[in-house]
């Protein structure tokens, strides 16, 4: 698929239900699932960049942050309260990262939006 320029991903790009979030999503792909409500999943990364590392995928079609408005001011917060609570849950809660690219520059490989979740291990700033 053609990309625009960063500067205007997510706000002028169809979403493509063939990434393999949606599939997960669509139970297509299996992945054990950390944690599930009507909102989103977590699950883990398949290449971990810490001894833990999750991801928080919100259900719905959601490219990037760019591409979010007002609209889902709610479901990015409840995105970020899950994320604490499976911190918490797989013992990370004293001390993680939280990571959201917006953008193939940024190093984002899947383009529908998710939050990572890592730790397990001292991590250093800045980051990349």
């Amino acid at each position: 698929m053609d990309r625009p320029d960063d500067s205007t991903w997510g706000t002028n790009v169809t979403y493509d239900t063939s990434n393999v979030f949606a599939k997960i999503l669509r139970g297509e792909i299996l992945a054990p699932r950390i944690f599930e409500d009507d909102r989103c999943i977590v699950i883990r990364d398949i290449s971990p960049r810490a001894p833990t590392h999750l991801l928080v995928i919100p259900k719905g079609q959601l490219i990037n942050v760019v591409g979010t408005s007002d609209e889902d001011a709610l479901l990015l917060g409840h995105l970020l309260v899950v994320a604490a609570r499976v911190a918490k849950s797989e013992g990370i809660g004293d001390g993680f990262r939280l990571v959201v690219n917006n953008g193939e520059s940024a190093g984002q490989s899947v383009f529908h939006l998710h939050v990572h979740v890592m730790g397990g291990r001292p991590l250093s700033w800045p980051p990349g």
